[in-house]
């Protein structure tokens, strides 16, 4: 049944009717620990306003008070603040990292970037906002990408029934949503790495990780370590793509945290994209299987004709390609189809 499920999860993006439908889509990010997750959140923002996505919530897994009024700014720069935003209250994570800052920056007397919330303190927490978001969904529509840390996805597994739901966590994740596309662990040998890789998102909440592998009920879709590290964001864009503006909150984060000519891997990025555009369109997929972590924090992946996941695979062929899109999707002006 799993197999079945997923196939259709990922056919369903080939289908007419389909196609005019907007992806409901929830954006999970411990936003403030890199700079992909920025680009990501601007790529949503220009599926959006092409019809093909709607950005229903953004929950957090960073605790840093700076990351929810941050998110706040990007999406108002986009014309979205009304869009909401949960947070965690984990420990995890808990430094302001290199841009987070750009929420607080001053010019004269006024916000760089405008936004309404000004501390994590007064945003939800993040499973309430989940629980919400889900309840208020169609059946089976909602696509999930986790760019961050399990800290929320598995609490929300854990959450009972309540006056937003009369369902459990387990059994509303299975009811609402349609896939969860993660980027975490990886999938095959990475150069410079001996042995197994222990991906970032997933030993930073080793315990959550393994549980939401345990539990989640619905086809997932994996980018690995290595898609990312495969599709470098250009340097080149960032230092001419935005300057349409001012002040950018993506390439100005971008040059706080590594600046050109550096070129910063797009993990997050990839997520995003086979999350609401069909994935065959730009990877390959493994046949499906299914996902565990050991205690070391490394993906084990165990081919089940019957397996709930899957995970990209980028052909040399494709990597232009899809490094032209990432760089198209991320670079586009608010507000323009």
């Amino acid at each position: 049944m799993a197999a079945v499920l997923l196939a259709v999860a990922l056919t369903t993006f080939a289908s007419a009717e389909d196609a005019r439908k907007p992806v409901p889509l929830i954006f999970d990010t411990d936003i403030g620990n890199d700079v992909d997750d920025v680009l990501a959140l601007g790529m949503i923002h220009t599926l959006q306003s092409s019809g093909e996505c709607v950005l229903l919530a953004v929950t957090i897994t960073k605790d840093n008070p700076l990351a929810a009024p941050f998110t706040d700014a990007v999406n108002t720069f986009y014309g979205r603040g009304e869009i909401p935003i949960g947070v965690c209250r984990s420990g995890v994570t808990p430094e302001a990292g290199k841009f987070l800052g750009l929420a607080q920056q001053i010019d004269g007397d006024q916000l760089r970037f405008p936004h309404d919330l000004k501390s994590g303190a007064d945003a939800p927490d993040a499973v309430v906002l989940l629980r919400k978001t889900l309840a208020a969904a169609e059946d089976h529509s909602v696509v999930i990408a986790q760019v961050g840390f399990s800290t929320n996805l598995a609490s929300l597994l854990a959450s009972q029934p309540d006056d937003i739901s009369s369902l459990g966590g387990v059994d509303l994740v299975k009811k609402k949503v349609k896939l969860l596309s993660i980027m975490g662990g990886a999938f095959t040998q990475i150069p410079g790495k001996k042995g197994r890789y222990g991906e970032y998102n997933i030993i930073k909440d080793l315990a959550a990780a393994q549980k939401l592998t345990q539990q989640w009920p619905t086809p997932i879709l994996w980018s690995g370590y290595e898609i990312g590290i495969a599709l470098t964001y250009p340097h080149e864009s960032i230092e001419e793509d935005y300057g349409y503006v001012p002040h950018h909150p993506l390439s100005e984060a971008y040059y706080l945290y590594s600046p050109p000519p550096h070129d910063r891997p797009t993990w997050d990025l990839t997520s995003v994209l086979v999350g609401v555009r069909d994935p065959e369109q730009y990877f390959a997929l493994s046949a499906p299987g299914q996902v565990s972590i050991n205690d070391e924090g490394h993906t084990i992946f165990a081919e089940n004709p019957q397996g709930r996941d899957r995970y990209l695979i980028l052909a040399e062929k494709d990597q232009r390609k899809v490094r032209e899109t990432l760089v198209k999707l991320s670079k586009h002006a608010p507000g323009k189809p």
